[in-house]
């Protein structure tokens, strides 16, 4: 079966019948889920085309996990190489690390054979240029001078004395102010398991629009935004990276799974242990036991879809399903 947050229905379907017609196995039908979203751009926040940050960059994040063998392939704030899933599938099969970032991400990418190209768009440019006309509104600075609520910068740190803590009211808005909803949701989140149980998750994005050039969400990080062990299920998240990777929520999940509780209410209880310190944060999970059984959870939306393909649909059948939040 294949669950992947989100009503991406192209992405759900190429990696479900990779992995039944193909006879892919689950890493590779993984790989090719995501790389759909990565090449439709889904939504603008997959893929190439979309969320540049503060320069008009757009980076990629990917990850890769095998619940059987527990190996790992990340990459984060990838440039310049198109195909972030792809380049995290290397990192799993042909080194010995889990994560590569940045510039030497890129260097290994093009070692492996991927090629250097542009990851801007005339899409993505309109976007930078209409956030830089809106005198760089919203953004994600705090306690730095001159305010960032009505300048680009450059910022100076404010004095130690003048430091807002953090305190979140619980209104529905985004902590910088950016709706985390629909089109800033970052992630395809992914979870592939075969017939024999082999469990496999993850991710792909273009993180957030307008982050500050460096900033990597959960989508990269293991048992942030996707954990998966073949012994229990998976479970993969989305939304506000930056709040949602404090709590390793997807880890959370699949121990709770292990314990006994269902992937409805483990994911609940993720989302609870985060709205107690966030409220107002945006983001769902969606988890999967290893039997088939699946559930989800969300915050600071009205619903939260997810895509659905498994041996009771008909061929080349998608569901769509959504929980409310």
């Amino acid at each position: 079966m294949v669950v992947t947050t989100w009503a991406f229905t192209n992405a759900t379907l190429r990696a479900y019948q990779s992995l039944t017609v193909g006879k892919f196995d689950p890493i590779e039908a993984l790989v090719e889920g995501c790389s759909v979203c990565e090449r439709e751009q889904c939504d603008f926040t997959v893929g190439y085309g979309g969320s540049p940050d503060e320069n008009g960059e757009t980076t990629l994040d990917a990850m890769l996990m095998d619940g059987t063998t527990m190996d790992i392939g990340a990459v984060a704030a990838l440039r310049e190489v198109k195909h972030a899933a792809e380049v995290a599938k290397y990192v799993l099969r042909n080194t010995k690390h889990t994560l590569l970032v940045g510039s030497q991400a890129t260097d290994f990418a093009l070692m492996m054979g991927f090629k250097r190209e542009s990851l801007q768009t005339d899409v993505s440019r309109g976007m930078w240029t209409q956030w830089k006309n809106n005198h760089c509104q919203p953004n994600f600075w705090k306690n730095v001078i001159p305010s960032p609520s009505m300048s680009c910068g450059p910022y100076e740190p404010v004095s130690a004395n003048s430091v807002q803590p953090h305190f979140d009211s619980g209104v529905p808005t985004n902590r910088s102010g950016f709706d985390f909803g629909r089109y800033n949701h970052d992630t395809i989140s992914m979870i592939v398991i075969t017939a024999d149980g082999h469990v496999v998750a993850g991710t792909s994005t273009n993180g957030a629009r307008n982050k500050i050039p460096g900033r990597v969400g959960d989508s990269p990080i293991p048992g942030a935004g996707a954990y998966a062990d073949s012994e229990v299920g998976a479970a993969v998240a989305t939304g506000d990276g930056d709040v949602m990777m404090r709590f390793l929520p997807s880890l959370l999940v699949v121990e709770w799974m292990r314990n006994g509780i269902g992937p409805t209410e483990a994911s609940r209880m993720a989302i609870d242990r985060i709205t107690k310190y966030y409220p107002s944060f945006v983001g769902g999970i969606v988890a999967t036991l290893k039997d088939g059984q699946y559930g989800a959870a969300c915050n600071g939306m009205e619903e939260f879809p997810f895509s659905v393909a498994d041996s009771t649909m008909g061929e080349g059948e998608v569901r769509v399903e959504s929980v409310k939040c």
